[in-house]
């Protein structure tokens, strides 16, 4: 994965970002993915997923969320098993929508 989708965040936009923030748009770029993959859209679902996992580094390189490095590492490799891989952990689209609709919600409210 060499190509940078999100040229403007790259380049600091995205340590601007609150975490809550952060990982929010994480689940935006994750539910689509699966939504894609559910409509047979394989090619759409892997740019989801890559510009997904872009935004994981990103996070995991953002020096203000060194307290949080163990849970993004952690959901960035669950995800890649549940959408890559073998699926291990068992991870549902509706799993993951729940865990980042917790995200959604700080966000818009501020937090």
């Amino acid at each position: 994965m060499s190509d940078i989708f999100h040229a403007g965040l790259a380049n600091g936009g995205w340590e601007v970002l609150p975490l809550v923030s952060q990982m929010a748009n994480i689940g935006s770029e994750v539910g689509r993915a699966f939504s894609w993959r559910g409509k047979n859209r394989e090619e759409r679902a892997n740019d989801a997923a890559c510009r997904a996992l872009e935004l994981f580094d990103f996070s995991l390189s953002d020096a203000k969320n060194r307290e949080r490095l163990r849970e993004i590492a952690r959901a960035r490799e669950v995800f890649v098993d549940s959408f890559f891989g073998d699926n291990e952990y068992g991870s549902t689209p509706e799993l993951w929508q729940s865990y980042f609709l917790a995200f959604a919600t700080a966000a818009r409210q501020g937090k």
